[in-house]
């Protein structure tokens, strides 16, 4: 799944996307150190993987479902890392 880096705290290595219907989804220092950065600007387009909030396994790399909702309720971001073409 694709999103745009928000915000990033270099302290805490956490922070912000926005999915791409405008919703922000936080993430912690383990899905940052899990991409391998060292450090992320506001306005980066990123790679992210989620898990659904139950902890149950969530789409890698794929488009989210169709049809209205918050799309960003319940994920948790497992990875960020920068997308490449």
């Amino acid at each position: 799944m694709q999103a745009t880096a928000y915000t990033y705290d270099p302290e805490s290595r956490s922070g912000q996307v926005l999915l791409d219907d405008g919703t922000p989804v936080p993430f912690d220092a383990a899905a940052f150190d899990a991409g391998g950065l060292r450090l992320l600007r506001p306005g980066q387009r990123v790679r992210i993987e989620t898990e659904a909030g139950t902890g149950a396994e969530g789409e890698a790399d794929g488009e989210g479902g169709a049809g209205g909702g918050t799309r960003g309720a319940g994920l948790r971001i497992t990875l960020v890392t920068l997308q490449t073409f």
